[in-house]
């Protein structure tokens, strides 16, 4: 039973008679069209209709002015509650308004723009408003403003604006912003515009859905967020911004999902404090404001260009447990003349304390000073797999404002406890901290243009398994550096430094601090420190071949075995240590084991073959200029 009836008094009364007097109209919807907006109110839902003055209908709620209406008709159509659709096609956009939201919604449709007010501010029916867009428009925009919590479902959307944001919310509440199952969104709003992004919300926005949603930034960034950002099964591109990629304050965190950033002008991702003090993290993130970045799975994928940009950039704390990251720099060093000082891009920066304690991250950094972590604070790695490497040379300005490139740099202390850590540079330090270096624990590889490995502080290598190579050409590049005192406490540490006078294992001497070599097994080809202090014994190789596998024994039982490179430049003398009677075989065979170090190194390995090497007692250093940690070491 199908009826269309023309707003007229008489046939309105009429109508709503019949709605309340027939039995079958029980299942259907009363359809009253706006404009281009239809408001759907199910029979057995609509209860009394009010006709007021000869010019008013309510329904459920919203009053209609009867000039306004378009048509009315009853048909079988289903309605779902608290459903706003919007279809975009083309030059218009048509709006159907689930009728027990209606009285809430307001919506104002010119061509493709679709203006809703949404007044609401509290559950309806015991949910929030779903506003589901689809279609396809080259001129057009949704726009939302409210003061209640809803969820935008984006059902296979086109949308360009051609004169400001793609989606636009001035709503300060939660905003979830979900792409449906098996559907793919592609948003882009206009070039040279005044809006803040493509997708911009006032307040905090949360990505989400089992679908695919591409995004690009034309004038600034691609998302932005007054408030907190989190992403979760959704998968995310990012394929342009002027600006950064996704732009939040508050905090942001990656829950699951695929998150992919190129093409940014600015950083990839990036997360400031929306007020002045920070709130550090909270308990399930209630009412946090710290400028935070929590990686905590999922993939992403990060790429940037732009000069001493950031692949992820917290202003507060960056924490990652868990996922897959890929993040890469491109550009070049700069002069920051707000801050007058030379600096660099970084995959990975936070203003404070940086942690990593599980996932894959693949770090590369190729421009001028670039880095591929910096934490202005301290650094902790605790587990997960990292690789890290910064392939350029340093950016100078001035002889007073350098950006040297480096794999990993703290500001603070700087601990690995865990994980597997491969950090390189091609022209300064693999791995640096301005404080103090421990390493307790884990599998750590380094390799460094200057030094591999160096602390402006005291180091300890209280753990796990430590490999530091100088691949520099002059003079002042140690294998593994401390500007204070540094301690061998029990780690397996290999180090080789490229020649003379730098040495291994190094110490700043010339400011009273003294290498202390006490516990742990140890390789060290260019010799130690002079003046270490030996409380265990140290022998010293005659010689040593390059490319040849050698295995180190304390008391007959192997505890490492490990291959001298067999290229480049290295120091000498080989010089060896164990807790117990250190003994050394060259020209070991290795079928098994536990690969350390790109394959330099292995443990737990089955060993056969090989000859003695005659070892002769280290008396505890090497002389000549350099061979101390050089006042302006580890820059």
């Amino acid at each position: 039973m199908k009826k269309t009836i023309i707003p007229a008094a008489a046939r309105t009364l009429a109508l709503t008679a019949a709605l309340l007097l027939t039995p079958a109209a029980w299942a259907q919807t009363l359809n009253i069209t706006v404009g281009q907006v239809t408001y759907q109110f199910p029979a057995n839902l609509a209860g009394e209709m009010t006709y007021t003055g000869g010019s008013a209908l309510t329904v459920m709620g919203k009053t209609f002015q009867l000039t306004d209406i378009s048509s009315m008709k009853v048909d079988n159509t289903a309605v779902t509650g608290n459903l706003v659709s919007v279809a975009y096609s083309g030059t218009s956009a048509t709006v159907t308004v689930s009728g027990n939201v209606a009285r809430y919604v307001e919506p104002t449709v010119s061509g493709a723009y679709v203006s809703i007010e949404q007044s609401n501010t509290d559950a309806v029916d015991g949910d929030e408003i779903t506003y589901q867009l689809s279609g396809t428009t080259t001129d057009g925009q949704f726009a939302l403003s409210g003061s209640y919590k809803c969820t935008i479902a984006l059902d296979g959307l086109t949308l360009t604006c051609a004169s400001d944001a793609a989606i636009s919310i001035a709503n300060g509440k939660r905003i979830q912003l979900s792409a449906k199952k098996g559907t793919v969104s592609t948003l882009s709003d206009c070039a040279n515009g005044g809006q803040k992004a493509c997708i911009y919300s006032k307040g905090q926005l949360q990505l989400q859905g089992n679908g695919t949603l591409n995004v690009k930034g034309n004038t600034k960034h691609a998302i932005k967020s007054g408030d907190y950002i989190t992403v979760k099964n959704l998968t995310l591109n990012v394929t342009g911004a002027v600006g950064d990629g996704i732009s939040c304050n508050e905090y942001f965190q990656m829950k699951s999902g695929t998150l992919s950033v190129s093409g940014v002008g600015d950083d990839g991702i990036q997360c400031d404090l929306d007020g002045t003090t920070s709130t550090g993290e909270t308990t399930d993130h209630e009412d946090e404001d710290s400028g935070n970045i929590y990686i905590e799975d999922g993939n992403l994928t990060v790429s940037c260009t732009g000069q001493g940009t950031k692949g992820i950039k917290a202003g507060g704390d960056l924490k990652v447990t868990g996922g897959t990251l890929s993040v890469t720099t491109s550009g070049n060093g700069y002069y920051d003349t707000t801050d007058a000082d030379a600096k660099g891009c970084a995959c990975l920066k936070s203003d404070g304390n940086m942690t990593i304690s599980n996932g894959v991250l693949t770090l590369r950094s190729t421009g001028t000073g670039g880095k591929a972590i910096k934490a202005d604070g301290t650094l902790t790695i605790e587990g997960g797999t990292l690789s890290a490497t910064a392939t350029g040379s340093q950016y100078k300005y001035s002889s007073k404002a350098t950006a040297s490139a480096k794999g990993i740099k703290a500001d603070g202390a700087l601990t690995i406890a865990g994980g597997t850590v491969t950090a390189s540079s091609a022209s300064h330090e693999g791995i640096e901290s301005k404080s103090t270096l421990s390493i307790t624990g884990g599998y750590v590889y380094a390799t460094g243009g200057d030094d591999a490995i160096n602390s402006t502080g005291d180091m300890y290598l209280k753990g796990g398994y430590v490999f530091g190579r100088s691949t520099g050409t002059g003079t002042g590049a140690d294998g593994i550096d401390a500007n204070g005192n540094m301690y061998v406490q029990g780690a397996t540490a290999y180090s080789i430094a490229h020649g003379s006078p730098d040495v291994a294992f190094d110490a700043n001497t010339e400011g009273g601090k003294k290498l202390y070599v006490q516990s742990g097994n140890l390789v060290a080809i260019g010799g130690l420190e002079s003046g270490a202090s030996l409380t265990q014994s140290c022998y010293q190789a005659s010689t040593y071949s390059k490319g040849a596998w050698y295995g180190l024994y304390s008391n007959g039982t192997l505890v490492l075995a490990f291959q001298v490179p067999s290229s480049g430049t290295m120091g000498t003398p080989m010089v060896v240590s164990t807790a117990g009677t250190a003994t050394l075989k060259s020209g070991i065979t290795v079928t098994n084991g536990t690969k350390l170090w790109d394959g330099f190194g292995y443990t737990d390995a089955t060993v056969t073959g090989g000859s003695s090497v005659t070892l002769s007692a280290y008396s505890g250093g090497n002389s000549g200029p350099g061979g101390g940690g050089r006042p302006g070491g580890g820059r």
